[in-house]
């Protein structure tokens, strides 16, 4: 076991901005949060168990969308084989959902897929994912507050049933109608938000078991006229695939974004009281609810009417109208509006938290890190992200910005697979200890190059390496062979897990991008596929590294199948990603610039680790031990 000292404070002496800082700065890694890892300020309430995550999860994930989606996809792709599409969409969503439990068990933080990516992959990456996450809960938040009061208007009667204080209004001369309703309810949420996680997911779990129950009324009334009829849906002489397997996996592709949503349990980590054993659960629960919902609904819907004839916009009150059930409507209308409310709670509740995990960091202003004493919650950042979401949802009409909100989950699901395989084969064996502890450090290092041994006694591997000031060892006692062996495995995978990736990016563009030419099209799926092939085989052969089994928290969920499940889950949401469209990544490219400047002029300079002291992390307890013993 080495004792490697290393100082990442601006990349060695004589470096520039644009030189060895900067990719010094990108690269380096913070520490799994714990006992050691002290918050300035107060701490979020540990008020959250499992039913609280469940209703968080379907909450969050089952949107008005689906009461559309049905009819659409059903439409378009599937016909009768929609069922066969939410499962495999399910499946798919699924994938994603086992990384995220271990990763939520493991590192339990309000970060996210942001704190994932900064301990597993660097600073760089891990800020261009909070980012993007910022992004997606913006706009999120905003579309769906857009879409409730169109629905209230058709609970009370029709289009111009709402108040005028309240109605959508176009403003003389320009092209913008404003929607107050939306921006109100907004407020409203964030108000509720502000008061505190235990009330707010009161409210949550009150929204979505109406959700629930209205699709329940679906699902049973559905049903009950299915089998009085006989399911004229599925008595088609065109079979159960009308558009072949081709289309079932088309639908399949598009109601994936049905089940985005649960990555928000893991928002709430440090607010949940037993987080190694409650967020995997919560995940998963949330997840196999809002898929045997999905499935069933969609059993029901295409059963009653031919896929041919649904009313692709109303597609499940068309269903029970065609029935002589139009008072079903009112249900479904109320089912709708209960599903926006929960997705818009669920849209607002996690961005707070991934800004104060990146205030933490040092690299947002330390405004946003702040929690409130009384309520427990990072009321200044909830608050800001209120008001930029009203903003958003009183003078936008954000639908076109939708696809933007499905970047940012999309690189989330990706860099939480890819943290896992970084954990499981070449986990961080250097954590960062704050520079105060150096004396520490140096006391440690000196124990260990007079006496050779360790503090139990037994013989020591020691190396304290260089500094990125001073290109000289300091000390390196250790054992060659199996230093070398070890490092070669390291490297291997290190090397294995990054061709795979771009494996997986080279065979979902060239099979997507129909425009090339066919001798490219196919040399590049040829070159991805093989990179893929090779990666997964070299994975499953070499050693997983032994340091995982002490990674961070341990006695939480075990992702399975690595590496084919983290390998699987890269390259469908990679093709998902690839699939987005130009005009959606032309605009969200535009917002990367920007965190780009921001990073470089201030998140660079401001994080936390600019002046850490990075040391293995077998002797990091060790350290501790001394420090806080030489305070006493």
């Amino acid at each position: 076991m080495g004792l490697l000292a290393d100082s990442q404070e601006g990349g060695g002496k004589g470096s520039s901005w644009v030189g060895g800082g900067v990719i010094n700065s990108l690269i380096r890694r913070k520490q799994v949060d714990s006992v050691h890892a002290s918050s300035s300020g107060h701490q979020l309430a540990k008020a959250l168990s499992v039913p609280h995550l469940i209703a968080i999860g379907v909450g969050s994930t089952i949107g008005a969308g689906v009461y559309i989606l049905v009819g659409t996809v059903a439409r378009e792709h599937a016909g009768p084989a929609l069922t066969i599409s939410f499962l495999i969409a399910g499946i798919a969503a699924a994938l994603s959902a086992f990384c995220y439990a271990e990763l939520a068990s493991r590192c339990p933080s309000a970060g996210s897929a942001y704190h994932y990516s900064y301990i597993c992959v660097g600073e760089g990456v891990a800020w261009l994912i909070g980012w993007a996450l910022i992004l997606e809960y913006t706009i999120g938040g905003a579309a769906v507050a857009r879409g409730i009061s169109p629905n209230l208007a058709l609970l009370f009667g029709g289009g111009n049933s709402l108040p005028a204080i309240i109605a959508r209004h176009q403003i003389p001369g320009l092209d913008i109608v404003v929607d107050p309703c939306a921006a109100i309810l907004v407020f409203i949420v964030t108000g509720l938000l502000c008061v505190g996680i235990k009330e707010s997911t009161q409210a949550q779990v009150i929204v979505t078991t109406a959700n629930v129950c209205a699709m329940s009324f679906v699902i049973i009334a559905g049903g009950y006229l299915g089998f009085k009829t006989g399911w004229a849906g599925y008595e088609l002489p065109t079979g159960y695939f009308p558009f072949g397997v081709d289309g079932m996996l088309a639908g399949s592709a598009t109601v994936f974004f049905a089940y985005i949503g649960f990555d928000s349990v893991a928002s709430t980590a440090e607010e949940v009281k037993n987080p190694q054993r409650d967020l995997p659960l919560g995940i998963g629960a949330s997840l196999f609810l809002c898929c045997a919902l999905y499935m069933m609904v969609s059993v029901v819907v295409v059963g009653l009417v031919p896929y041919y004839a649904m009313d692709p916009d109303t597609p499940i009150s068309s269903a029970f109208a065609s029935h002589g059930m139009q008072w079903a409507a009112y249900i479904i209308t109320v089912g709708t509006i209960t599903a926006l409310c929960s997705t818009l709670l669920g849209s607002i509740l996690p961005q707070p938290r991934i800004l104060m995990a990146m205030a933490r960091d040092g690299l947002l202003p330390p405004f946003f890190s702040e929690v409130n004493i009384k309520t427990q919650v990072p009321m200044k950042g909830t608050i800001v992200t209120g008001i930029g979401a009203a903003i958003l949802a009183f003078i936008m009409d954000v639908s076109q910005l939708a696809g933007m909100v499905s970047v940012g989950t999309l690189l989330a699901f990706t860099m939480v697979a890819i943290s896992v395989l970084i954990l499981r084969y070449v986990p961080p064996d250097e954590v960062p200890l704050p520079s105060s502890l150096q004396g520490s450090i140096d006391s440690v290092s000196l124990e260990y190059g007079k006496s050779g041994q360790g503090r139990n006694g037994e013989q020591s591997k020691v190396k304290v390496g260089t500094s990125m000031v001073d290109d000289k060892p300091l000390l390196v006692k250790e054992d060659a062979s199996d230093i070398l062996n070890e490092e070669n495995r390291r490297k291997i995978a290190g090397w294995t897990i990054m061709l795979t990736c771009v494996g997986a990016f080279l065979l979902t563009y060239a099979a997507s991008n129909v425009a090339l030419p066919s001798s490219l099209r196919f040399s590049l799926c040829g070159v991805g596929g093989t990179l893929l092939l090779s990666g997964l085989i070299v994975l499953t052969c070499i050693d997983q590294d032994d340091a995982r089994h002490s990674f961070g928290h341990t006695g939480g969920f075990i992702c399975p199948f690595v590496p084919l499940l983290p390998i699987a889950c890269i390259l469908i949401n990679m093709y998902l990603l690839v699939n987005l469209g130009t005009a959606t990544w032309a605009r969200v490219s535009i917002w990367l610039i920007i965190g780009v400047l921001v990073y470089v002029f201030y998140g660079r300079t401001h994080s936390s680790l600019r002046h850490a002291v990075y040391v293995p992390a077998a002797h990091a307890d060790e350290i501790y031990s001394i420090s806080v013993s030489s305070v006493a």
